[in-house]
């Protein structure tokens, strides 16, 4: 069976999300922007995975089209998290180099599934 790199790398993304989320609520007593942050990005391997089951090819296309648009969220809450000093450079870098590569991911199989539909 063929490794599905975008479910796997999403599914890792999001379990990253909840350890932010907590240590940001626990540590930095933050609530608002982690939990943003919480939703969407834990949405993007929530879509990715309903992908897998989808209905149709536009079907699928729209669910990893939410997928990106939730990546794209995703990217400005920690963008946001940065700048107002709640993460470090380390940790920015790092969720940035993750995201970054989930959006390209996200692009690409949306464009090829587009062009061979």
């Amino acid at each position: 069976m063929k490794e599905n790199i975008v479910k796997i790398k999403t599914f890792d993304f999001a379990l990253r999300i909840v350890r932010l989320y907590q240590f940001l609520c626990d540590t930095k007593k933050e609530f608002i922007l982690s939990k943003q942050l919480l939703r969407s990005g834990t949405s993007i391997g929530a879509n990715v995975r309903e992908s897998e089951h989808s209905q149709s090819k536009a079907d699928f296309i729209n669910k990893l089209s939410i997928s990106l648009k939730e990546a794209n969220e995703t990217d400005y809450w920690i963008d946001l998290l940065f700048k107002a000093d709640y993460i470090d450079q380390k940790q920015y870098d790092s969720l940035k180099f993750d995201i970054d590569e989930i959006l390209k991911l996200l692009v690409s199989i949306i464009k090829s599934s587009k062009k061979n539909n």
